[in-house]
């Protein structure tokens, strides 16, 4: 039993290299991992239990107590890795050259993580998105529910949760709906028959959007003729809402239900495709072709 204590206690006390005038033992190392974990345990209570708490009574806006109290807990983790460091006694001055070695071999394999969280804190400080917006990126709609180092979360209308690289949002195009004003205009169409009578369709209409309690009155819904179709006089109910951010589907198809029973209670017709066959009458000759000669066998 003395001889494994013994053993254990060489092994643990092993000089793996040295920093300065320390030498960085198994132990070391063992220690310096205790306290990064101890490290990263106390930046999430000191945020959620601090720092959160102190911002929640500012007048900053949600999205920006979020951005703000991330940043300061990346900076106690940095904070503390440093103290850690030193705690162990290892001076970072020497490892200078190998962490320089080691930071090009990582650079090339972790090239996606490292772009993705220099995005993440750039995502942060200038706010393009915030916890909470609408966003269209790479044919992915819906709302940010989160913001990590390396992605963001977002959750669709079909509550699907899509994990986003933050990278995507600083190279693609994003659409924010909720960024600055949220108010959005929706464009409905619709076509009538030829011979409706045209004042009557634009008060219906207009009556439509101002009879949806989630259109804003401040601009008011309007109407335009949008052109004369093949079959229909296309016209455009134009409405403004804050919707977007909830439940864009659900305000356009009250909208749709709305203006196909008023058309209908009105008895104004809704056309369809459709083509005229007119047919003259007279006499239809018809040449009968000579019949042909028998082979020859």
């Amino acid at each position: 039993m003395q001889d494994l204590a013994a053993f254990l206690h060489k092994l643990v006390d092993f000089p793996l290299f040295t920093s300065g005038d320390t030498r960085v033992t198994l132990m070391s190392i063992l220690t310096l991992l205790l306290l990064f974990g101890l490290v990263i345990l106390v930046e999430r209570i000191l945020r959620r239990v601090f720092i959160l708490p102190v911002l929640g009574k500012t007048q900053l806006e949600p999205a920006v107590q979020y951005a703000v109290g991330k940043i300061i807990g990346y900076l106690v983790i940095v904070l503390g890795c440093y103290i850690s460091f030193l705690v162990v006694g290892i001076n970072l001055s020497s490892l200078a050259i190998l962490a320089g070695a080691v930071g090009v071999g990582l650079g090339f394999g972790l090239q996606n993580v490292i772009n993705n969280f220099v995005c993440g804190l750039i995502i942060l400080a200038e706010r393009p998105i915030a916890i909470g917006d609408r966003i269209e990126i790479s044919g992915v709609d819906g709302t940010v529910q989160r913001i990590s180092m390396r992605s963001t979360t977002v959750v669709t209308s079909d509550n699907i949760t899509i994990i986003v690289p933050n990278a995507d949002f600083i190279t693609h195009t994003v659409t924010n709906w909720s960024h600055g004003d949220p108010k959005v205009r929706f464009r409905i169409p619709v076509g009538v028959a030829y011979g409706t009578e045209i004042e009557k369709l634009k008060r219906l209409l207009v009556e439509v959007g101002n009879e949806h309690p989630k259109a804003l009155k401040t601009p008011a819904p309007t109407v335009f003729f949008a052109g004369f179709g093949d079959s229909a006089l296309n016209f455009e109910l134009v409405v403004w809402t804050t919707e977007m951010t909830f439940s864009p589907r659900t305000f356009r198809s009250d909208l749709y239900f709305a203006i196909e029973k008023k058309l209908r209670e009105n008895h104004i017709e809704i056309p369809f495709p459709q083509r005229d066959l007119h047919l003259r009458s007279g006499t239809f000759v018809l040449q009968q072709e000579p019949p042909l000669p028998p082979k020859r066998s």
